[in-house]
């Protein structure tokens, strides 16, 4: 038959073909690579006759034209639009949020609210990007870590919420190898950093330093980021362990701060461990292991004879009577004195229950034993009377 023809089904599959082909779909968004300028530029998907996508002059995608934008990290670490480079949106305007969605509702226009809102929030992150490349920053530990084995403690998951701490004795570890009468000078200090930072930027020690700089402005979470950067770094360094433990100790996170000060304490050498022995005497005295924090202070102080701090915490706590019984022990001999007197209590009200239905017991059973003598007589007066009746 003439239907039988595969011509139709291939005509058929053609025109389908052909038609799928020519569509340009609003949503069907093409991109090619200019090899010319090295990024990525919006196409229609029309080939030319070299064979690639040829942009119709009449449509723009803003979309994409945003997104291909050339963007780049400040020393802040913050994402910053490169404006000189390329130009904005023609096609959009700055609007706030609540203008888009109002824009959007009544024109029924979703890909406008979103293209606004991007325009919006790029030209928020333009403006604050310009205002700190101006303004006069201060050293820091930008890029921060992204990732550090130890962001799952809650005194570092938290590290925005805490509030500022001043250390200013940590200023002596800066003094030791200057002159300790004389005052800090902190600007210079942070001179020195940062051209430390610049020359070696993958020395965790440098990041060390400048997050023991922030503990003495008291910026609890500069000095963290700059640990998490040095401890990205270099894993398990003892000295940074021991500088984060000290400020999760002063927020009083103490199960953190016992966590790193013990793992400091394992990757230190045994001669230089000092500083450790001491941190984690102040740790147990703060949980109120008094005789713990005692081995401590004075292992500290065998390692290190001119650390007054141990010694004068020793001193103290030998003018208290070193007790032996804890809280806890004081709550088990309650406990179990009051099991024994529910116990006691318990047994003589089932004592008073026992004699009570002894008594009766005894009561009911004299009574028994003088009915059955009284029985016992009766018959006896019968049999003694019949006996007489009858002459026996």
């Amino acid at each position: 038959m003439a239907f039988d023809s595969p011509c139709f089904s291939y005509l058929a599959l053609y025109f389908i073909s052909l038609q799928v082909v020519s569509s340009n779909l609003r949503s069907s968004n093409h991109w090619r690579i200019n090899a010319d300028l090295g990024i990525v530029v919006p196409g229609n998907g029309v080939f030319d006759n070299q064979g690639s996508d040829s942009e119709s002059p009449g449509e723009k995608d803003a979309v994409l034209d945003i997104l291909t934008r050339p963007i780049h990290i400040d020393p802040s670490g913050f994402w910053v639009l490169d404006t000189e480079k390329s130009g904005s949106c023609e096609s959009c305007h700055v609007a706030s949020g609540d203008d888009v969605n109002e824009e959007a509702a009544d024109n029924g226009d979703v890909t406008l609210s979103v293209t606004t809102t991007l325009t919006a929030g790029v030209a928020k992150a333009e403006k604050q990007g310009n205002s700190r490349k101006q303004a006069d920053r201060t050293v820091d530990c930008s890029p921060y870590a992204n990732f550090t084995k130890f962001d799952n403690l809650m005194g570092i998951a938290n590290r925005k919420q805490h509030p500022p701490i001043p250390e200013p004795e940590v200023a002596l570890m800066f003094k030791r190898k200057t002159n300790k009468n004389s005052d800090l000078d902190l600007t210079q200090l942070e001179k020195k950093l940062r051209k430390a930072k610049k020359e070696k930027p993958k020395n965790p020690e440098i990041y060390n330093q400048i997050g023991n700089l922030w503990r003495i402005k008291g910026d609890t979470r500069q000095s963290i980021e700059c640990f998490r950067r040095a401890l990205s770094l270099q894993v398990d360094h003892p000295d940074v362990l021991l500088n984060l433990a000290r400020v999760l100790f002063n927020l009083q996170y103490l199960d953190d701060a016992k966590y790193l000060i013990l793992r400091s304490l394992e990757k230190q050498s045994p001669e230089q461990n000092w500083l450790q022995h001491f941190t984690l005497g102040e740790i147990l005295k703060a949980y109120g292991h008094d005789h713990e924090a005692r081995i401590h202070f004075r292992h500290a102080l065998e390692l290190n004879p001119s650390f007054l701090p141990a010694e004068e915490y020793l001193r103290r706590m030998e003018l208290l009577p070193e007790s032996t019984v804890t809280v806890y022990t004081l709550i088990i001999i309650v406990f179990l004195v009051m099991a024994v007197l529910l116990g006691l209590l318990s047994s003589i009200d089932n004592g008073d229950d026992y004699g009570d239905i002894l008594k009766t017991q005894r009561h009911f059973n004299r009574a028994m034993a003088m009915r059955s003598i009284k029985l016992s007589g009766s018959g006896h007066a019968q049999r003694q009377s019949r006996l007489k009746k009858y002459n026996f």
